[in-house]
């Protein structure tokens, strides 16, 4: 089933408050101290995580205690750029993150945040990409707490991220360039980028950090008000500034849900689901030919475009103009997302222009389940239909990247495993039904 989150940003969003707020719905701190140790960084650091009341209400901090190799200096609690004498290369970074065999979906994730942050950067020092060395958002805490969001994302199944409306803060943090006002310059360029709508509520603090602000402007497909949901699950991360509002984010998780207008016409967050074909929903295609590409620059645009929430991203070989090869690239999306497709399109390939076109399509409902093995957990993604009201499983399928990394770990064949976690699936379910 189609899983929405919205963030809820009322003090301003930190890397330890979005993980802080995931752990608060649900993902396993277990879970993100084994895949994060793949970074091999667990000597500079330990996680915890606590629950505290903030204003009557519970929320869960998320703590990365730094050991002497390192400093934190970007979670809210601390000026996000106070001193930091660690710095990390983008280049650096890549690596460190490709070398840890993390889940394909995280790994591209977090690959697309560092790279969104290391533009920003170089636009306000005036250099490329990968000359930048990040300071804060180069140390241990903040790479924990972005790779930590991308995991914890993928844990909870979430296809598409929204955002509120972001909160200025104000005053003034010491960074590495000395003493700056906030927003932080990175921080502004990020918003510029990505048009992101903000406002002030008079709280001179640093509240969104340059962590938080590359995590949001690089996941969520739109930025306001909540689209319309059925609300499911809420997870809520705390802050540690003492501040007049509560100093939480909070993250809610649900499905899209159906409107009606005054004259009782359906209306969908993604102008999706038919009310009476629940499972046909309406998406776009965008098609460009390309004869004037390099391969290595297709496969970037691709992986660019599932990042942001392309639904599908392939390629086809044709003939052109003035018998030239050449490639036909098509993109499907949901219509809200048309725009930010066209323009990755716009700036990463060649193409002068793009066509659209709107269709329907049927899709099975999805969800995902966990199943343990003898060798470990294993996400199962298992789809299904609802003729008549009852549920019929038509589609299971554990997930590659698990089966991948325990057969790695194990040395065992890949489709062993996956046969394996297929079998202790079905016995799961039919101990269920008995």
């Amino acid at each position: 089933m189609f899983q929405i989150a919205y963030l809820d940003c009322p003090t301003g969003v930190a890397g330890d408050m979005v993980v802080g707020a995931l752990i608060h719905a649900g993902v396993p701190l277990d879970y993100l101290k084994d895949q994060l140790g793949r970074l091999k960084l667990t000597d500079s650091y330990q996680l915890r995580a606590e629950r505290v009341s903030n204003n009557g209400q519970q929320a869960t901090r998320f703590h990365v205690d730094l050991l002497p190799t390192d400093a934190n200096h970007h979670h809210q609690s601390t000026s996000s750029e106070s001193g930091h004498s660690f710095h990390r290369g983008l280049l650096d970074i890549e690596e460190l993150i490709r070398a840890a065999q993390l889940p394909l979906k995280v790994e591209e994730m977090s690959l697309s945040i560092f790279r969104q942050l290391a533009i920003a950067e170089g636009e306000v020092h005036g250099i490329s990409p990968e000359r930048v060395h990040f300071h804060e958002v180069g140390a241990v805490d903040a790479i924990v707490d972005i790779v930590g969001t991308c995991l914890g994302l993928d844990w909870l199944g979430v296809d598409r991220l929204y955002c509120s409306a972001l909160p200025t803060g104000g005053g003034t943090v010491n960074t590495d360039h000395g003493r700056l006002p906030v927003p932080t310059p990175a921080v502004l360029q990020l918003w510029a980028m990505k048009k992101v709508p903000i406002y002030s509520n008079d709280m001179n603090w640093e509240l969104v950090t340059p962590t938080g602000a590359a995590i949001v402007t690089t996941l969520a497909s739109a930025f306001g008000s909540p689209p319309p949901m059925t609300m499911e699950k809420i997870g809520l991360g705390a802050g540690s500034h003492l501040l007049p509002l509560p100093n939480m984010l909070r993250l809610w998780l649900g499905q899209p849900h159906q409107l009606k207008t005054v004259k009782n016409e359906t209306v969908m967050d993604h102008g999706s689901f038919h009310q009476a074909d629940p499972w046909v929903e309406t998406i776009a295609v965008l098609e460009t030919q390309l004869d004037d590409f390099s391969p290595q620059g297709i496969a970037y645009t691709m992986d660019r475009l599932l990042t942001i929430g392309a639904l599908d991203v392939f390629t086809q070989p044709i003939g052109m103009k003035k018998s030239r090869p050449g490639i036909l690239l098509s993109v499907v999306c949901y219509p809200e997302t048309i725009h930010s497709c066209e323009e990755i399109l716009f700036q990463e390939t060649t193409t002068l222009g793009i066509r659209r076109v709107i269709q329907e399509r049927s899709h099975l409902f999805r969800e995902i389940e966990t199943v343990h093995t003898p060798l470990g957990i294993v996400r199962i993604k298992v789809a299904w239909s609802q003729e008549s009201g009852t549920r019929q499983v038509l589609n299971v399928q554990p997930e590659y990247e698990d089966c991948a990394a325990l057969a790695m770990q194990y040395q065992r064949p890949w489709h062993t495993v996956h046969q394996l976690a297929l079998h202790c699936w079905q016995t799961e379910q039919g101990a269920r039904v008995t």
